[in-house]
């Protein structure tokens, strides 16, 4: 006795749809899981460029504001740089300290820059502060 074939031909059929949706599904997903690592990836490696950028528009403002402290210039000052709101602060201490062995006297003048890009909350958004402190012959 033969077993009906068309009922098993039907059958196999059947379970042959079944698997070829099931890895379509599983590539899909693979697919759709690798494209947004890219993405991400993408991002991060964005925002660590536009750090290393305020991180250099912030020793920017540390070096103007070294330069204006040394030249007895007022070194407090707000400016752009590519893009970047730049914010430079200083205390010019008024206490001097004697150094009698050296013949003179110092004055210390700390610095503090800060450099922004975008604003808080938006997904761009980078902040970078540095701080400083030189001595200058008084």
């Amino acid at each position: 006795m033969r077993p009906n074939s068309s009922f098993l031909q039907g059958r196999q059929g059947g379970f042959g749809l079944v698997a070829a949706m099931f890895v379509i599904i599983v590539i899909a997903g693979a697919v759709a899981a690798m494209a947004r690592m890219s993405a991400t990836q993408s991002a991060t490696s964005s925002m660590a460029i536009q750090q290393a950028r305020a991180y250099q528009a912030a020793r920017a403002g540390i070096e103007w504001g070294i330069h204006r402290a040394m030249a007895d210039l007022s070194c407090e000052d707000q400016f752009m740089l590519e893009g970047f709101k730049v914010e430079v602060k200083c205390d010019k201490s008024a206490t001097t300290v004697s150094l009698p062995e050296e013949d003179r006297s110092l004055r210390f003048i700390s610095l503090q820059a800060s450099a922004q890009y975008a604003s808080p909350g938006s997904p761009d958004y980078v902040y970078r502060q540095l701080s400083a402190v030189v001595e200058k012959d008084d």
